[in-house]
């Protein structure tokens, strides 16, 4: 019998309280900073009211970016992001799901060794295969566009792993009655498989976004056309470009602004997203 401590109690949610301000904490000081003025960086502090300027300070790097550093308004930049993110997600589930699909439903030589040979590109993600990703896609003529953002990055083991896993949970029976109603492969896979497994693509959907979102080193290194900037590109090129001091009030209104996307995806779909973390039974 679990006893009731109140001290214990207290103990705990201290530390959850302390837990949460300590990672709270940074984005309040940025959503203050981008209220304030610039010349309120100059003198070295850090204000932790609100100022007056939020709407000018927004609006400029909504409308206008920043021409000394060579960043477009961010509003390009975010609907870059988004477009890459999504086309990222979008491929990675897809793939995944017809590659499990395939694995576990169909019975063709090796299947095994490629679902293994899919899984160790866990080991090679694209940081450490960058050179010749980029030599294809440059070969491929896919520099500065969204085909060359997204599709080098849609490939995933992980996905894949996790589908096939659900998959084989499925009862067999349930192939086998499908097959009796006259259904097709295809007809089996859509109208059975895709609605037993919607919580886990919600929850690998907001994975997925996330990692596309944040993308830095490939759109760097593959964009050179500031109308292909991604919003963390930017971001970059607001702190360093440019001879003159970084504008941290601007700075900080791009950050929060290019951290509302993810945070609303995660909103909107927290519910499915832990319950295809936690869902043991369907």
């Amino acid at each position: 019998m679990v006893e009731n401590n109140r001290w214990g109690n207290i103990l705990a949610h201290t530390i959850l309280i302390f837990g949460v301000a300590l990672v709270v904490f940074p984005v309040y000081v940025a959503i203050i900073a981008s209220t304030h003025p610039s010349g309120t960086f100059l003198r070295g502090t850090i204000p932790l009211l609100p100022g007056g300027e939020a709407w000018e300070n927004y609006k400029t790097v909504m409308f206008e970016g920043r021409s000394r550093a060579g960043t477009p308004p961010i509003s390009l930049m975010l609907w870059n992001s988004f477009v890459m993110a999504m086309a990222i997600t979008i491929g990675k589930l897809s793939i995944s799901l017809l590659s499990a699909f395939a694995i576990v439903y169909f019975r063709f030589p090796f299947r095994l060794f490629f679902f293994w040979i899919i899984f160790l590109t866990l080991m090679l993600p694209v940081e450490v295969r960058i050179v010749p990703t980029f030599q294809v896609v440059a070969d491929l003529g896919m520099l500065n566009s969204f085909a060359g953002l997204s599709i080098p990055l849609i490939a995933s083991a992980t996905a894949t792993f996790l589908f096939r896993q659900f998959f084989m949970t499925i009862p067999e029976e349930m192939l086998e009655a499908s097959r009796v109603d006259g259904a097709g492969p295809f007809k089996f896979f859509k109208d059975i498989l895709l609605p037993l497994s919607i919580t886990n693509i919600a929850a690998l959907f907001v994975i997925m976004f996330i990692y596309g979102w944040n993308q830095y080193l490939w759109p760097l290194l593959i964009t050179t056309d500031p109308n292909y900037y991604t919003i963390v590109m930017g971001i970059q090129r607001m702190v360093t470009g440019g001879d003159s001091e970084p504008l941290w009030h601007l700075v900080m209104a791009t950050v929060v602004l290019a951290a509302l996307p993810p945070v609303l995806v995660i909103l909107f779909m927290q519910r499915l997203f832990v319950k295809g973390l936690t869902e043991t039974e369907k």
